[in-house]
C-alpha cells in the first residue's frame, strides 16, 4: 500500500488548477470554493501576475500537513540514526523526560 505522500499525488496527479485574479475570485468566491471542495481542484489565486495564495480542498491541506510532519520526523531520525554511527551518544530517556517536563 502506498505511503501517504504517494497516496496524495495519485488522488491529485490528474487534477486541473485553475487561475484567477483576486479581484475575480472574490466576485466568484462560491464557484472558487466549489472548484475547490467539490471538483477538488486548486485554485490559485494571482495579484499583478503573480501566485499569492491558493483554494484547496480542506481534506487534502490536511493530509498533506500530515504528510509534511511525517517526513520531518523521518528527516530526524534519520539523522540522529547518522549521529549514533558517527559515534555521538544518544541522549538518555530520563534526561529527555526531564526537559520535557514529564
Amino acid at each position: 500500500m502506498p505511503s501517504g505522500i504517494a497516496q496524495n499525488v495519485q488522488k491529485r496527479e490528474n487534477v486541473h488548477m485553475a487561475e484567477m485574479t483576486i479581484s475575480e475570485a472574490r466576485s466568484r468566491i462560491f464557484e472558487v470554493v466549489d472548484q475547490a471542495r467539490v471538483n477538488r481542484e486548486t485554485v490559485f489565486l494571482t495579484r499583478r501576475g503573480k501566485r499569492v495564495a491558493a483554494v484547496v480542498e480542506a481534506t487534502w491541506l490536511e493530509s498533506l500537513i500530515a504528510d509534511a510532519e511525517d517526513l520531518a520526523d523521518i528527516k530526524a531520525a534519520a539523522a540522529a540514526r547518522a549521529e549514533i554511527a558517527a559515534g555521538q551518544s544518544p541522549i538518555p530517556w530520563e534526561e529527555i523526560k526531564a526537559d520535557l517536563g514529564l
